[in-house]
């Protein structure tokens, strides 16, 4: 199956779960990712705010905040397909843009350089035991991850973590996957 119709089919799958039972594999992953070492000792971590249909980050959000981790959260810039994270300290400081995403205001936020970030949690619809892959078609993390050199995890239900998926030579896989059964490293 190509990717077109992957992303498809996990979008579907995303958005028939219910609501119960999306926010106890929510939680997990929470935990998981709050117990891991990954995150313990990680001072800045990269992270997107979630849609409706994404897993929540708020929590983990908040998590950090509570810790007194820095939050870097990226703005997409359309023309040149690539992002730049700014340090987020109030979900007062994010605006809607285009199709609904919240985005940093730059002009209440510091930009973090890409060598600051300690770990990113990287969004996706699909990934597989090599830590590839399948994103919301857009490029952005392949093109940023292309030169990080820090952390890279993921958060999935084990229903989005297959055994391989197509991937292409300008993918840039991650480096650890969180399930709701927990942590694991990607094998490459």
């Amino acid at each position: 199956m190509d990717k077109q119709s992957l992303r498809k089919q996990a979008i579907v799958l995303q958005k028939s779960l219910d609501k119960s039972e999306k926010q106890q594999i929510e939680k997990k992953l929470t935990f998981h990712l709050l117990q891991s070492s990954l995150w313990k000792t990680a001072d800045t971590i990269g992270i997107t705010i979630a849609q409706s249909n994404e897993w929540d980050t708020k929590p983990i959000i908040e998590a950090a905040w509570k810790e007194g981790k820095i939050v870097a959260v990226p703005k997409c810039h359309p023309s040149t397909k690539m992002m730049t994270f700014y340090s987020l300290t109030s979900f007062a400081q994010l605006e809607q843009v285009y199709f609904g995403l919240l985005e940093p205001i730059p002009e209440e936020t510091e930009p973090v350089a890409k060598k600051e970030m300690d770990l990113i949690i990287v969004p996706g619809l699909l990934f597989d035991r090599r830590g590839y892959r399948i994103g919301f078609g857009g490029g952005y993390y392949d093109r940023f991850l292309a030169d990080f050199t820090n952390e890279t995890v993921a958060l999935a239900s084990s229903s989005q973590v297959k055994t391989e998926i197509p991937n292409d030579p300008y993918d840039i896989p991650v480096n650890h996957i969180i399930t709701e059964n927990g942590l694991f490293r990607t094998k490459r």
